[in-house]
């Protein structure tokens, strides 16, 4: 896409605070495999596509390689150049990257790709990536084997109304793709643990679609989380709660 998708551009830009306290890191075992597998460290260029305000920007940041970090939105790049004033951060978009081709060694997108996957977007992926040069796609995705985890995914589900998600795994369509090999899969235990309110609330409110609701509708989804921790036994009168999840990585080298 060439242009951002509708969900992205309104939910994202009014949802930066909540995205920042909400969203949890990425496991500490990332930084190996982008060393060990993506071969990441001084001397390479990586670049982070859809970086929005930088939390996985820090992980490959901590491999020592040199990041190009690229985002659509506005207000989400605005707190990534705040954050991360170090780091050579743009205005752009996945089908039409402001870079030379062959010029990165690394490609890397976290709870991105699901936005703009499509033929030409791998295209141009290709394009900049020098040869044997990686993909990278990393999703940090929620545990729903918990049952009042699987419960958020419901609260929120009749707002949902088609947007892209990991979930649906619509993503996946667009391979194998020329020029790139097969996509490989790993998978990281993680967990978010803080206040329920950071962890709960503001995750989910800084989901896209529930951020650009209308505000009866944004009030209705925040009153049915709450409700659900001061119900849920193992939510209710906990000082922090543990949100798990699974951050799962898939990876392909171009050709």
């Amino acid at each position: 896409m060439s242009s951002i998708h509708a969900s992205a551009a309104r939910g994202y830009a009014k949802s930066v605070d909540a995205f920042v306290r909400g969203r949890p890191e990425y496991p500490q075992a990332i930084d190996g495999w982008l060393a060990t597998t993506l071969g990441l460290g001084p001397g390479k260029v990586a670049l982070d596509l859809g970086a929005g305000t930088g939390k996985f920007t820090k992980r490959i940041a901590a491999s020592g390689a040199r990041i190009i970090a690229l985002e659509p939105v506005p207000e989400m790049l605005a707190a990534l150049k705040a954050g991360l004033p170090e780091v050579d951060a743009r205005e752009g978009v996945a089908d039409a990257m402001p870079l030379a081709d062959g010029s990165v060694d690394a490609v890397v997108s976290a709870q991105a790709f699901h936005w703009f996957a499509s033929a030409a977007v791998l295209d141009e992926i290709h394009r900049v990536l020098r040869p044997r040069g990686w993909l990278a796609l990393i999703w940090n995705v929620q545990d729903e084997s918990l049952d009042w985890v699987a419960r958020l995914a419901r609260i929120i589900a009749p707002y949902e109304a088609g947007v892209p998600r990991y979930r649906s795994g619509n993503w996946r369509r667009v391979f194998p793709h020329a020029g790139f090999g097969p996509l490989e899969e790993w998978r990281f235990p993680h967990a978010h643990r803080g206040p329920a309110e950071q962890v709960i609330v503001e995750r989910i409110l800084s989901v896209s679609f529930v951020a650009a609701l209308p505000r009866e509708d944004h009030a209705r989804v925040a009153a049915e989380l709450r409700a659900l921790i001061a119900s849920h036994p193992s939510l209710r009168d906990k000082t922090e709660v543990t949100l798990p999840y699974v951050t799962t990585v898939f990876a392909c080298r171009r050709e």
